[in-house]
């Protein structure tokens, strides 16, 4: 570890990891489920509209729901089978939205894109959106629209941080098809006009750090914290450029893509394979069998946990996503989708029951915020109501990392109240 130098960011927290429980574990393919209900809201814009109706017949990797408006993504079905019908249904945060139902049967067909001239940038930024890529990072952002900029940029940051807690499919993508990994961030490079990639790795990982170097990779090994691999503090860490408040990457010429997307884009340009599955980590003591999987979008939770030997009587919590930033949940029939990249089945030792109590004004959390702000004062206006004096307090400039109800003695909900700060502002307008 001395050999490399270790870059991060002001702030942030350090704990442990959890990650000894899934990260030798191989990547391993979840045979399809019976039923998948793929969702057409799997990302940040307009939800899709499916093209499928009732009755029809679909093969894997064939459109199901076409993108609406510049933010859309296209959504594939992930098996073959028969569309069974579109039903509301909540994902993993509460919302609901139409989900295609389709009943599987077994069967090796498989529909493909067609072949594109992969040394042609705008050829290989439309093949990335005629594959529905969208950053499976957790936001769900297209990758197209990203990828074009309004401004000029010079580096392409592929974030290798994995910086959640138990999260480990990154970290296996990367020991086991990190060529493929390095071909894919170099066509995302390549549909933007860039010959700058830089991977940066937490130090938890230095195995992969010294094999994407061995690769030809240039790498910049990042000090095991969180938030390491948020947007802005990953941006800081690798080329020391400040994003200004409300601002994005591209204004200090920086664009971000996660790891599985880089995989993806690989997989969109050179098998011509539409974004249908992707990788993720099931675990937590709670869980019998932690595992690294390929997972068929629009797999119900409990098939995966099924697939994984179940729950153990010592489960207590279930969240999709990390514990920093997922979403706990209750209704295991919730289905994956592009940005699925973890659930966790935490026991009693893993999870902090303690009751949340008045503030101490100890100032733990807004020197945990990695942003700067003062989270007691968020918390404490939108709690009374005060939703613009929360705004003055940063409320709009916190990406929820958790850092700050993770330091606070007292246990505030903080990034609740930021969330509903955001919530009621989003209501008013």
């Amino acid at each position: 570890m001395e050999k490399f130098v270790q870059k991060t960011f002001p702030h942030g927290v350090h704990f442990h990891d959890n990650k000894e429980l899934s990260k030798d574990v191989p990547l391993e393919r979840m045979p399809a489920p019976s039923d998948v209900f793929i969702s057409v809201s799997q990302h940040i814009g307009a939800p899709s509209s499916p093209v499928v109706a009732a009755g029809d017949k679909v093969v894997k990797g064939q459109l199901i729901a076409e993108a609406n408006g510049g933010l859309g993504s296209k959504v594939y079905s992930s098996v073959c089978g028969e569309v069974v019908a579109i039903v509301k249904k909540a994902g993993a945060t509460g919302a609901v939205s139409d989900h295609i139902h389709i009943k599987t049967v077994e069967s090796e067909e498989c529909m493909t894109l067609a072949d594109i001239d992969k040394n042609d940038a705008q050829s290989v930024l439309q093949r990335i959106f005629e594959a529905g890529i969208v950053g499976m990072g957790g936001a769900g952002f297209p990758t197209n629209v990203k990828l074009k900029p309004s401004k000029p940029v010079d580096t392409l940051i592929i974030n290798a941080a994995e910086c959640e807690p138990y999260i480990t499919c990154d970290y296996r993508l990367l020991l086991e098809k990190a060529d493929q990994v390095i071909a894919g961030a170099n066509y995302l490079a390549k549909a933007c006009g860039l010959d700058n990639v830089v991977f940066g790795v937490e130090a938890n990982k230095l195995d992969c750090a010294e094999l994407l170097m061995q690769k030809g990779a240039k790498v910049t090994v990042l000090k095991k914290k969180y938030p390491q691999g948020a947007e802005k503090e990953l941006i800081y860490a690798v080329n020391g450029r400040k994003v200004p408040c409300g601002g994005l990457p591209m204004d200090v010429g920086v664009i971000v893509q996660n790891v599985a997307t880089a995989f993806a884009a690989y997989e969109a340009v050179e098998l011509n394979k539409p974004l249908y599955e992707r990788a993720m980590t099931v675990s937590g003591r709670g869980v019998n069998s932690p595992k690294n999987l390929i997972v068929a979008n629009g797999t119900s939770y409990q098939d995966i946990f099924d697939f994984c030997g179940g729950l153990n009587e010592d489960a207590l919590k279930l969240i999709s996503g990390g514990p920093m930033m997922g979403f706990a949940f209750i209704d295991t029939s919730i289905s994956t989708t592009k940005t699925t990249g973890s659930i966790l089945a935490l026991t009693k030792k893993e999870t902090s029951l303690m009751q949340p109590s008045p503030c101490i004004n100890c100032g733990r959390c807004a020197r945990a915020c990695p942003m700067n702000l003062m989270p007691m004062y968020i918390d404490f206006y939108t709690l009374a109501g005060d939703y613009d004096t929360a705004v003055k307090y940063g409320a709009l400039n916190c990406f929820e990392c958790g850092s700050c109800a993770f330091s606070c003695p007292a246990k505030r909900a903080i990034v609740q109240s930021v969330r509903l700060c955001k919530k009621k502002l989003k209501e008013r307008k």
